[in-house]
């Protein structure tokens, strides 16, 4: 009844194209193979734990494919899935810590069934079991471990072009620099609440949702109430070529403390639009993004923006198919000249990893980047990404974020001297075993700016890793 494919992204001498793939075995013929292979997964995923199994090119990036068993065992209506996640990571510091440099163990298990008794109705449950062996409980964030946990549990209604999707959930839209899962992170990013399709081709997503927040040791939760809401549009043929997507976000908190010392709520508008396509016979590519927000932060006025531009080229009949791309990220912060406005921008919910660098120190908030890429491709399995990045602060006056949008270093009275944060260059490489188990590797240096170093503390930093995942589903077609 239901067919999952991933799409592919293959770089050939002609374009960038992308071609549908499913790879369907009989569970009794392929059975003493397949064994094999998840034997050797596990042992592999208890040495090497978590890592996201991305491509390269724009984040997020294609995965391996599921693994599909086949089994007459099963009834049509009941599937089950699974994904084992490894990744063995070293750090030089912690945060911006040099002290505290560590190597260690990330692991998560995922299962999940869906049950659709009927075609326009269908269940779905999927636990979580994430751990970090090997990392101090005092060195381990909230974003490493969680022990068996529901990470999605939601029923889905579809009536024509109209889908209702309410429980936990995944939202994502576009390349999640806005709204994402944040997948890179062992404790992926889901939301409770509902989620309102309509239309396939062109559609627009209506929601009302809390993001969920991981309790390690017991049952995660979303807070008291449905605090972000939203919508967010996907028009594939409005312009030639380009795929437009308009949003409108509202999030709201109950409590917070603004820069003057008030504390009140929060009320919260997100509006603008992602635009991405392809030109002249999909050699060159294009994303760009504008957000701005609107509001009041207790008793300042929000005034605050971001955006980002990347544009890249694969010439035509080149050894490795190369893409070459260049990217300006801007997101804007305080100023401490008008109390009365608030100008940091929120990042929301993104997925940030290697947005800033593969140390993935930064996030979406006061600051500024210029990146040049280079994505190679020597074999179909095997993808190569070479990345160098200049990182500075949007505003002297604001703090410096971290990913998750939390204060990383805080600004000094009269804010900092110099904006330059540094430096990265970043290695890495993604290397297809059969089409479903995923080997990825990478290695990303920051180079702090001397200013930075002097007035921010921020050190030289290294972050490597090598990880392994792979994904099966069994049912019965």
């Amino acid at each position: 009844m239901f067919r999952f494919c991933e799409r592919h992204r293959i770089r050939g001498s002609t374009a960038l194209r992308h071609e549908p793939y499913c790879q369907q075995h009989p569970w009794w013929g392929a059975w003493p193979v397949k064994r094999s292979r998840l034997a050797i997964v596990l042992a592999l995923s208890a040495a090497v734990c978590n890592a996201q199994t991305t491509g390269y090119g724009d984040y997020p990036q294609t995965r391996g494919q599921i693994e599909q068993f086949r089994t007459p065992l099963l009834p049509d209506w009941l599937q089950f899935d699974g994904e084992l996640r490894g990744r063995l990571e070293g750090q030089t510091a912690l945060g911006t810590n040099a002290q505290e440099g560590a190597a260690y163990l990330l692991s998560r298990v995922r299962g999940g069934a869906r049950i659709a008794p009927a075609h326009a109705l269908q269940f779905y449950f999927q636990f979580q079991d994430t751990h970090a062996p090997g990392l101090s409980p005092r060195l381990t964030s909230a974003n490493m471990h969680d022990t068996f946990d529901l990470y999605q549990g939601y029923v889905k209604l579809q009536g024509g072009p109209a889908t209702l999707t309410a429980g936990r959930q995944e939202l994502r839209f576009g390349s999640e620099r806005v709204i994402g899962v944040s997948d890179f992170t062992n404790n992926a990013r889901s939301f409770d609440g509902f989620d309102l399709r309509l239309g396939h081709h062109h559609r627009i997503d209506l929601f009302t949702t809390s993001v969920v927040s991981v309790h390690p040791a017991s049952l995660d939760t979303h807070g008291s109430g449905l605090t972000f809401h939203g919508i967010y549009g996907q028009f594939d043929t409005l312009v030639r070529g380009a795929n437009i997507q308009p949003f409108l976000l509202f999030s709201e908190k109950r409590s917070v403390l603004d820069a003057r010392g008030s504390r009140g709520a929060e009320s919260q508008a997100t509006f603008g639009a992602e635009v991405s396509g392809a030109a002249a016979s999909k050699r060159i590519e294009y994303d760009g993004l504008l957000a701005i927000q609107r509001g009041s932060y207790a008793s300042q006025a929000i005034r605050a923006g971001a955006g980002y531009a990347k544009v890249s080229y694969s010439p035509p009949h080149w050894t490795w198919a190369p893409r070459i791309g260049a990217e300006f990220d801007y997101a804007s912060g305080a100023s401490t000249t008008d109390l009365t406005k608030r100008g940091t921008y929120d990042q929301l919910y993104p997925s940030n990893h290697d947005v800033f660098g593969l140390v993935d120190l930064f996030g979406f908030q006061n600051i500024r980047q210029q990146r040049l890429n280079l994505d190679l491709t020597p074999k179909r399995y095997l993808t190569l990404l070479l990345q160098a990045g200049r990182l500075d602060l949007a505003s002297s006056s604001d703090a410096v974020y971290s990913s998750s949008g939390a204060i990383l270093i805080p600004a000094p009275a009269g804010g900092f001297a110099n904006r330059a944060l540094g430096t990265e260059i970043d290695a890495s490489a993604k290397y297809l075993f059969g089409e479903s188990v995923v080997l990825n590797i990478g290695m990303g240096h920051l180079f702090p700016a001397n200013s930075a170093a002097d007035q921010m503390g921020l050190t030289p930093k290294t972050l490597g890793y090598v990880s392994l995942t792979y994904r099966f589903k069994f049912s019965r077609r």
